[in-house]
């Protein structure tokens, strides 16, 4: 009796995309390709992806839909203010970026032009903005109600600009367990929630500190 070939899931496909980028050290050229060299149809992987590059890109949105999930399942995080809830983001986020470093060190230099390796991000931009707009309280709102959707969206992009940085800095982070992106978070986190406040400016002068001795260390 001939053996019933396994049906593959979406999460089949993505594992199964992943090691092969990582083994091969290169995307596939086509789905073609792809599906041709790891013995399923192309059918298979158009029932989930229309195409390569849109894989790619539901992978960080995974890794960001992962890192929300394991959020909700804190019993505490519902009770931390908004700074709370975004550092408690940014270690469970890189977290899960770190268990899986080799792949995206490899997705992120898959082209030679940079800002193609970028619009793999485009999925993780849009949900992590829908997660600032979340979490955002009325502590760091405008009183004047006019302005509210202006400083809402300015928020929303300074943000993804700030896990960008730190994306950046975790690249190319060489120290023991990443400690010094976890530095990195912790201060950066901290220094935009003073801007946001308008508040004293110790966290700037700090993170400021330790962005200029990490330059003179890496000369």
């Amino acid at each position: 009796m001939a053996t019933k070939k396994k049906i593959l899931t979406k999460d089949d496909i993505i594992s199964i995309y992943m090691n092969e980028v990582l083994e091969k050290g290169h995307k596939p050229k086509s789905v073609f390709h792809f599906a041709k060299e790891k013995d399923f149809s192309e059918a298979e992987f158009y029932a989930f992806f229309g195409t390569l590059e849109g894989l790619e890109k539901e992978i960080f949105k995974l890794f960001l839909v992962n890192t929300i999930d394991l959020l909700h399942k804190n019993s505490d995080y519902q009770e931390y203010d908004m700074k709370n809830k975004m550092l408690s983001f940014y270690f469970t986020f890189f977290e899960i970026l770190t268990a899986n470093r080799s792949y995206v060190l490899q997705a992120l230099k898959n082209d030679a032009n940079p800002i193609r390796n970028l619009t793999q991000l485009t999925s993780l931009r849009d949900g992590f903005r829908e997660y600032v707009a979340e979490i955002l309280t009325d502590d760091y709102r405008l009183e004047q109600e006019r302005f509210q959707k202006f400083q809402e969206k300015a928020i929303q992009e300074s943000a993804w600009l700030q896990l960008m940085l730190t994306l950046k800095f975790w690249v190319d982070d060489s120290s023991p367990a990443f400690e010094k992106t976890d530095i990195f978070i912790e201060k950066s986190v901290n220094a935009s929630f003073e801007l946001m406040n308008v508040a004293p400016m110790n966290h700037l002068i700090d993170f400021g500190k330790f962005l200029f001795k990490e330059k003179i260390h890496s000369r």
